[in-house]
C-alpha cells in the first residue's frame, strides 16, 4: 500500500494570447495581483500554428508565457482556471476590441517531469479536477528534452516554446534545491 503524502510544489505559468500588446500587458498585471511576482517571461511569439482563434480573436495573434515567483500547490490550478476565465471575461467587457475574445488565457503549471494545462473541455486524455476544471499533461520531459504527445498542441511543440520551458524548468530546480535547504 502506498502512503498519502503531499505534493511537491509546482512552478505556476500563464500562457496569454492576443492581437493587442496592451491586452497581454493587462494579462501579466491582473495574474500578478493574484499570484504574485513573475520569476520568468518568454518574449511574445507569432502564434502561427493555427488559424483556429482568428474568428473569435482575429489575425496577428501573440502568444506570452509568464511562469510566477511562488510555488503553489499543484490542486490551485482549478482556482487558477476559474480565475483566468473571469479576467478573460472582464478584459472583454471593459476594452474597446471588436473581437469576441480579444484576450485568451491558459494556466498550468511545470515541474521538473512534465508541463500541465487547465482546460473547461474534457477529451479522451484529460482528467477532471472539479469545479468544471480538467488538466491534461502537455509535455513530458525525458531524456534532457522535453516531448509531446499525439494530443498536444501544435504550438507547444516549437522549439523556441520548449527553450523558455528549459528556462522556466532550470528555474524551478533552483527553487527546489533552495527549498530542500
Amino acid at each position: 500500500m502506498g502512503h498519502i503524502h503531499e505534493p511537491e510544489p509546482v512552478t505556476p505559468l500563464l500562457a496569454a494570447f492576443s492581437r493587442y500588446p496592451a491586452a497581454l500587458a493587462w494579462a501579466r498585471e491582473r495574474a500578478e495581483a493574484a499570484w504574485g511576482a513573475t520569476a520568468l517571461v518568454s518574449e511574445p511569439f507569432a502564434f502561427t500554428d493555427t488559424d483556429y482563434y482568428e474568428p473569435s480573436m482575429g489575425p496577428g495573434l501573440r502568444k506570452q508565457f509568464f511562469a510566477f515567483a511562488e510555488s503553489v500547490d499543484p490542486a490551485s490550478l482549478i482556482e487558477h482556471k476559474r480565475a483566468t476565465n473571469a479576467w478573460e471575461e472582464e478584459y472583454a467587457r471593459a476594452s474597446q476590441h471588436d473581437e469576441a475574445r480579444p484576450l485568451n488565457l491558459d494556466p498550468g503549471y511545470l515541474m521538473l517531469g512534465k508541463l500541465v494545462l487547465a482546460s473547461t473541455k474534457d477529451h479522451l486524455h484529460r482528467l477532471y479536477l472539479g469545479q468544471g476544471i480538467y488538466a491534461e499533461v502537455t509535455l513530458h520531459f525525458k531524456h534532457g528534452q522535453w516531448r509531446h504527445f499525439e494530443w498536444t498542441f501544435p504550438d507547444y511543440r516549437r522549439a523556441d516554446y520548449q527553450a523558455f520551458f528549459d528556462e522556466c524548468r532550470q528555474w524551478h530546480r533552483q527553487q527546489r534545491k533552495e527549498r530542500a535547504r
